[in-house]
C-alpha cells in the first residue's frame, strides 16, 4: 500500500499528530516510556488517525482539534494491540517481537491500560461531550467484539454472520468512530456525519477481510507476523469458514479439526485446502464490495483532495499485499 499520495492533503497534520503522540506518551515511569515508544514507533500504517484527519478536512474542518482526535484514536488502537497480543500469545508483529515477548504479559497489559486511560485524559481536554459519547461507545463496542471473538475460538461451527459481527465491532468500529468525529468537528449535517461514519465502517470491514485473507495467502516477511496465526489461535476467519462451506467432506473434516484443536501442525494442509477452494477469492470479493460501499458513502461529502484521498484509501485497502 503506497500511502504517500493518500497522506498528501494532510501531510502537515500527520506531522502534528506524530509530535503529539510522542509528547503525550511521556511518563515518569520509565517502563511506560519504553514500551509505549516501542509499540507506537513500530512501523504501523497509522490508517485510523489518517482517516480521522482526512474525514475532518473532507468535511471542511479548518481547526486543529482533529489532530488531538487522531492521536486519541491511535492510542486506543495501540492499547488494543498490546492487549490482543497478550490474549493471543502473539510473538511477532510488524516484523518485530511483540511487546509481551520482550517485556512479558504483565507489563504489556498495564501499559495498554496506561495508553487507554491517557486517551481519555486527552478526550477531556477536547471538551466535547459528543466526542466523549462517540469514543466511549466505540471502546465499549471494541471490547464486546473481543469477547465475541473469544467465544468463537476453537468453534468450527462459527458461521459468516458471527464472524462479520466480530470484525464489525472489533476492527471497523474504531474506523467508524474516527471518521464520524471528523464530521462532528466540522459541524456538518446529520446526513453528512452518517455518511462519513458509513465510510469508516465499510473501510474497516474491508481492511480486516483482506487481513484475514492474507493470513493464508501471504508470507511472514510481507505480513510482518507469522502466517497462520489465526489458525494457531483457533480463530475461524472467513477463508476457513468459506472453505468449509464449499470443500469436500474430507476437506471440511480437516478444517474442523484444525480449528477445534488450534496449533500450526496442520497449517500446510489447511493452506492447501483454502487454495483449492474459492475461499481467498470469496473473501477478497467481499472486501471489494465493502470498499465500494465506503466509496459510495463519500458521495455525500464535498469534492476535495481529502475526499479523493479517502476514496483512494478505500481502493488501496483491498489491493495490498501486507
Amino acid at each position: 500500500m503506497d500511502l504517500s499520495t493518500i497522506r498528501q492533503p494532510v501531510a502537515d497534520d500527520i506531522k502534528a499528530v506524530d509530535a503529539l503522540i510522542l509528547r503525550r506518551l511521556q511518563s515518569d515511569v520509565v517502563l511506560i516510556n519504553q514500551i509505549g515508544h516501542y509499540i507506537v514507533n513500530s512501523g504501523g500504517k497509522r490508517l485510523r488517525p489518517l482517516s480521522v484527519l482526512l474525514a475532518a478536512r473532507a468535511c471542511g474542518y479548518q481547526g486543529e482539534r482533529h489532530v488531538d482526535l487522531a492521536a486519541i484514536v491511535e492510542f486506543i488502537h495501540t492499547s488494543t494491540l498490546l492487549h490482543d497480543d497478550v490474549v493471543d500469545g502473539s510473538k511477532l508483529r510488524r516484523n518485530r517481537e511483540t511487546a509481551n515477548e520482550v517485556w512479558g504479559n504483565d507489563a504489556s497489559v498495564l501499559v495498554g491500560d496506561f495508553l487507554y486511560s491517557r486517551s481519555f485524559e486527552m478526550m477531556v481536554d477536547v471538551g466535547s461531550m459528543r466526542v466523549m459519547e462517540v469514543l466511549a461507545h466505540a471502546t465499549n463496542r471494541i471490547a464486546e467484539g473481543e469477547v465475541l471473538q473469544l467465544l468463537n475460538e476453537r468453534d468450527p461451527d462459527t458461521d459468516e454472520a458471527r464472524y462479520m459481527e466480530v470484525i464489525s465491532r472489533k476492527t471497523a468500529t474504531l474506523f467508524e468512530a474516527g471518521t464520524r468525529l471528523g464530521a462532528i468537528l466540522a459541524e456538518t449535517s446529520p446526513e453528512v456525519e452518517d455518511a462519513a461514519a458509513r465510510y469508516g465502517l465499510h473501510l474497516g470491514i474491508a481492511f480486516q477481510l483482506i487481513d484475514d485473507a492474507l493470513d493464508y495467502s501471504s508470507t511472514n516477511a510481507e505480513l510482518g507476523k507469522n502466517v497462520g496465526d489465526d489458525l494457531d489461535e483457533g480463530k475461524p476467519t472467513l477463508p476457513i469458514i468459506r472453505a468449509m462451506q464449499v470443500g469436500s467432506q474430507a476437506q471440511r473434516s480437516l478444517l474442523r479439526e484444525a480449528i477445534a484443536e488450534g496449533g500450526r501442525e496442520r497449517i500446510d494442509a489447511v493452506i492447501e485446502v483454502i487454495a483449492a477452494t474459492d475461499a481467498i477469492d470469496y473473501t477478497s470479493a467481499l472486501a471489494k464490495e465493502h470498499a465500494g460501499l465506503a466509496r459510495d458513502a463519500l458521495r455525500q461529502l464535498p469534492s476535495s483532495p481529502a475526499t479523493e484521498a479517502l476514496a483512494t484509501l478505500a481502493d488501496s485497502s483491498v489491493s495490498r499485499s501486507y
